[in-house]
């Protein structure tokens, strides 16, 4: 990608949470990272002029729009950063690939499966390089965990264990939002996919699924009265592997007290692995023990899990949820100058998404479905 000298230009749509996590990475990056090319924070697009102004201020980007699409035709911009609602990642993200940008899109890819699978379609068509927001893949812990699975070091992976549960939706008075909308997708695609996609890092491709799901409060306040919901409140799915091993995966964001328990224990033949997003600084591993010595070994993130020890020299101080989406931005960058593919990209966004269209689907038929048949 040529760009600007020195510089990659950086567009961002959207400045609710997301979006502000994006720019903290974005600034971080550089100061963390040594990378060919520094991000500059180009221009902010936000719903009305007011709130883009306000957000481009606060966040430091140089200039605010109220339409993505003068976002995305401008000349100094070189990615698009995309956080807004999940039903406008698609038209927001092909335009920015017809014009030339990277992408860099937060999850899930699209609203529906279809969706995704254009946006998948377009982005290996234009060959530029495009990234989704599955953060917590960055963790130097899950790296650690992923590396372990795949040595071999605990024997052949036989089963996988995970879950994402909280409960910002456990109130029944939480009000209607574009979350327990369809184009939202429900707790499966919001939490769920974040479930899906470490199970697909270290464990490999799904092939089938036998899920059911449940909507727990079967309708939510809105402006206009209460309006009946469409999607899930949390659900669950026995999942089959190309490896031949098989798993469960579940999601909930009516679980009270969980605030982000996003947890799994991978098992080997030789050996296992547990992790709590709780204490994602550690890891628990279990290989065999003497006798009177037996029990899971805790290993703490540190300088030998990198990339760790851009960010603190000493181990067992810590990482936290922005300095994986700065990981994330790092990554974004060095594929963008080396030329090379990022992780997870939309193809495997898309893979993701596939997977939980067949979890849905299952759960409506009742019965086992297979992920190629979507």
């Amino acid at each position: 990608m040529e760009t600007k000298s020195g510089r990659l230009g950086i567009g961002l749509v959207g400045s609710g949470f997301m979006g502000r996590a994006h720019a903290f990475a974005f600034n971080a990056v550089s100061q963390t990272f040594d990378l060919p090319l520094k991000p500059a924070l180009a221009v902010l697009a936000d719903q009305n002029e007011a709130q883009a102004a306000e957000a481009a201020r606060r966040l430091g980007f140089a200039r605010a729009v109220s339409d993505w699409r003068a976002l995305v035709g401008d000349p100094e911009i070189d990615v698009v950063s995309i956080t807004t609602p999940n039903h406008l990642h698609k038209p927001i993200a092909l335009a920015a690939l017809e014009a030339g940008k990277a992408v860099y899109c937060e999850k899930p890819l699209a609203a529906t499966l279809a969706d995704a699978k254009q946006m998948a379609e377009a982005a290996r068509a234009s060959g530029r390089v495009t990234l989704v927001g599955f953060n917590y893949l960055k963790n130097p812990i899950i790296g650690l965990a992923r590396e372990i699975a795949t040595s071999g070091e605990i024997g052949e992976i036989v089963a996988f264990r995970g879950i994402h549960a909280e409960d910002y939706m456990t109130d029944p008075a939480a009000p209607h939002s574009f979350r327990t909308h369809p184009v939202g997708g429900g707790v499966l695609m919001d939490l769920g996919s974040h479930i899906v996609s470490l199970a697909r890092y270290l464990v490999g491709p799904i092939q089938e699924v036998s899920a059911a799901a449940e909507t727990v409060h079967k309708t939510r306040p809105s402006a206009d009265g209460p309006r009946p919901v469409e999607v899930d409140d949390h659900g669950h799915l026995v999942a089959r592997f190309a490896n031949g091993a098989i798993g469960t995966i579940s999601a909930s964001w009516v679980t009270p007290g969980r605030k982000m328990q996003l947890d799994f224990e991978l098992v080997g033949t030789r050996g296992s692995l547990v992790f709590t997003q709780e204490r994602f600084n550690e890891l628990k591993f279990y290989v065999g023990e003497q006798k009177g010595r037996d029990g899971f070994k805790t290993l703490l993130a540190g300088p030998d899990t990198p990339p760790y020890g851009n960010f603190c020299p000493a181990p067992g101080h810590q990482l936290g949820f922005n300095d994986l989406k700065t990981i994330e931005v790092a990554h974004l960058v060095e594929a963008i100058t080396g030329g090379k593919s990022a992780s997870p990209d939309f193809q495997e966004a898309y893979e993701i998404q596939r997977t939980i269209a067949a979890a849905l689907r299952s759960a409506r038929a009742r019965t086992w479905i297979g992920v190629e048949t979507l």
